[in-house]
């Protein structure tokens, strides 16, 4: 059991986020910018650990930050990704069980 019971709006937004989570490239994308050094990465650094073009790595970006899961800021001609971490800490509560402790 969840900690605490989902409203409906807050339904609607954290399913949005898990289906942009439901794509393994998408989900790998996630776990690198969440546990980048410094808390961003740069896009110069995702897509060469993908064997997708680049093209594909941006949709995907642009799914994740659609979803609400990142911010990105350009700098330059680059592009720096950075977890959000509200919408995490709700989708980590909303899968942590009750009496995860026990």
């Amino acid at each position: 059991m969840a900690q605490q019971q989902v409203d409906a709006a807050s339904a609607a937004t954290l399913a949005v986020a898990f289906k942009a989570l439901a794509d393994p490239v998408r989900l790998q994308l996630m776990s690198m910018i969440a546990s980048a050094p410094g808390g961003e990465i740069c896009v110069c650094d995702l897509t060469p650990a993908f064997e997708v073009s680049p093209s594909t790595i941006s949709y995907h970006l642009k799914t994740l930050r659609d979803a609400g899961l990142v911010d990105a800021e350009r700098r330059a001609s680059w592009v720096y990704y950075r977890p959000r971490p509200g919408l995490m800490r709700q989708l980590a509560t909303l899968l942590t069980p009750q009496d995860a402790d026990a």
